[in-house]
């Protein structure tokens, strides 16, 4: 079964960047749907962006639309999201995830990562 490993988390001033990386290994990644979720404290994890297979079709949640890029490079394994114009907000931890099947929501992705911290400071 695929391992994802984040990387890229950290304390930002708003307003500033962050490029956040998933690593994949033990699986075929071209065969997943993936996704960034995000956590922050007391609240429930919620979707934050998600790409197909191919790349060639990608959603952002409404509060990210503008300011975060997905993306992903299946040559290597990996999963992007470049943060940009960051809130206070946006302070969460963030976690990359995929699927076998069609999933949207957190209960449908069948893998995760351990999540990377990501602080916006005001």
């Amino acid at each position: 079964q695929v391992q994802l490993v984040e990387s890229g988390g950290g304390l930002v001033q708003a307003g500033g960047s962050l490029r956040l990386s998933c690593v994949a290994s033990r699986g075929r990644f071209s065969s997943y749907r993936m996704a960034w979720f995000r956590q922050a404290p007391g609240k429930e994890r919620e979707s934050v962006a998600q790409i197909t297979r191919g790349g060639g079709s990608t959603y952002l949640a409404h509060s990210v639309e503008g300011r975060f890029i997905v993306s992903r490079d299946n040559a290597k394994n990996t999963l992007y999201l470049q943060m940009n114009s960051l809130k206070p907000e946006d302070t969460a931890v963030y976690y990359c995830a995929a699927d076998t099947g069609f999933g949207f929501e957190p209960d449908e992705y069948d893998y995760w990562g351990q999540g990377t911290q990501v602080t916006v400071s005001s």
